[in-house]
């Protein structure tokens, strides 16, 4: 019997969505959102629908989603419209209205979309990766010293993806307002696992994807402050009020929107909330397991963090063996180490934070997760461990 635990990375279809994208399906509902005739309407409805529950959920009016293929896409049309590196008139591609500033604990399509752009300044960060306002007001004033300009665009995560700590995103997107610095915040860890009030923070940009909260894989949001008019990243059709081209993914929208719906709106999250419960007593569970058997340390905030992860570093063993030795027994976990994704750089999140980059574990639990679980790790993690330290001594 397998046993998942690698939910931050992605984590199974909800029942919710299935069932309203096998009931899409079996409409059989065939037509261009954009056309005015019957079927080309019976989709636009469908579409809006979805629009309407992810709003919903997030507290913004629909006119401010746009729907695209996924957080990745999201965060690089963010760059690329914020940093006026789109076309003018049709003509050649402009460089970018200044640097950027930016922290080393971002995802790495947030760093990586950000670097091709423009000059990045960095933000420091804590030993818990988190993203202060005072470190903000720094690099803000690095960069002027050493470019002349504020930055066109910062970036603050709403929570870190590897070490789970909860930024202060209002705080930060406060600051970028009194500098008058245009932010983008990437809140892809945070939808569907904490609130997320996205009308009430007002930043530029907020993006997030589907399937690390139990929706459809393909499909992701761009929320846009309302009023805010960006060139489009991807161009060639009036699609999303001509802000993202190329035919919707409609099955995908309908999915997302049926989970968030389930989820509740932002006035009523109770279910968010009791999933919110379940995956803290859980992961304090597996932290405690993980502390108990020696050598090991937690990282990021303890209290203010996303409840469905734990990150932890082991004395005396590289991350590989234990993911190694736990998928023998039918464990999936991960590591931030180079040893376990295709980039052969060490966890840039945790170098940031000053501590072993390469002997990072991180443990997620999901919707589906169930006490069997965390029994199955919490049996094997030990014995693995020993055995490994055994062999190095």
């Amino acid at each position: 019997m397998r046993h998942y635990l690698d939910h931050a990375s992605t984590t199974p279809l909800r029942p919710e969505a299935r069932a309203a994208m096998q009931a899409w399906d079996e409409a059989g509902a065939t037509g261009d959102p954009g056309r005015v005739h019957t079927e080309g309407r019976q989709v636009r409805d469908a579409l809006e629908q979805a629009r309407e529950q992810v709003a919903a959920f997030v507290g913004v009016r629909p006119r401010q989603v746009v729907l695209t293929s996924g957080a990745t896409e999201s965060v690089h049309a963010a760059v690329w419209g914020t940093t006026g590196m789109g076309s003018v008139g049709g003509g050649p591609r402009r460089t970018a209205a200044g640097p950027i500033a930016c922290a080393p604990v971002e995802h790495s399509s947030v760093r990586e979309a950000s670097t091709r752009a423009a000059p990045v300044t960095w933000i420091e960060v804590g030993g818990n990766a988190t993203i202060e306002p005072a470190a903000v007001d720094d690099a803000f004033d690095r960069c002027l010293a050493e470019h002349g300009v504020l930055p066109c665009l910062c970036h603050c995560q709403w929570a870190n993806h590897e070490v789970g700590t909860l930024q202060p995103v209002a705080a930060v997107v406060e600051r970028c307002r009194q500098r008058g610095v245009r932010v983008h915040v990437d809140a892809a860890a945070a939808v569907g696992h904490v609130p997320t009030d996205v009308g009430a923070l007002d930043a530029d940009v907020v993006s997030f994807g589907s399937h690390t909260l139990g929706g459809p894989v393909g499909i992701g949001v761009s929320v846009l402050r309302r009023g805010l008019r960006l060139d489009p990243f991807l161009a060639g059709g009036a699609q999303e009020r001509g802000r993202r081209a190329g035919f919707e993914n409609v099955p995908a929208a309908v999915g997302l929107g049926a989970v968030l719906d389930a989820l509740g709106s932002l006035g009523d999250q109770s279910r968010l909330d009791a999933e919110m419960a379940v995956a803290t007593v859980r992961t304090d569970r597996l932290a405690e397991e993980i502390l108990g058997v020696g050598g090991c340390r937690r990282y990021g905030d303890t209290r203010s963090r996303l409840p469905h992860l734990v990150c932890v570093g082991v004395d005396g063993v590289e991350a590989e063996p234990i993911l190694v030795g736990l998928d023998r027994v039918g464990i999936a976990v991960h590591s931030g180490s180079s040893c376990s994704s295709e980039s052969l750089e060490p966890s840039p999140v945790l170098a940031a934070m000053g501590v072993d980059a390469e002997r990072s574990l991180r443990v997620s639990v999901g919707w589906s997760t169930t006490d069997g679980d965390i029994d199955a790790f919490s049996g094997a993690f030990p014995d693995v461990v020993r055995s490994l330290r055994a062999l190095r001594s």
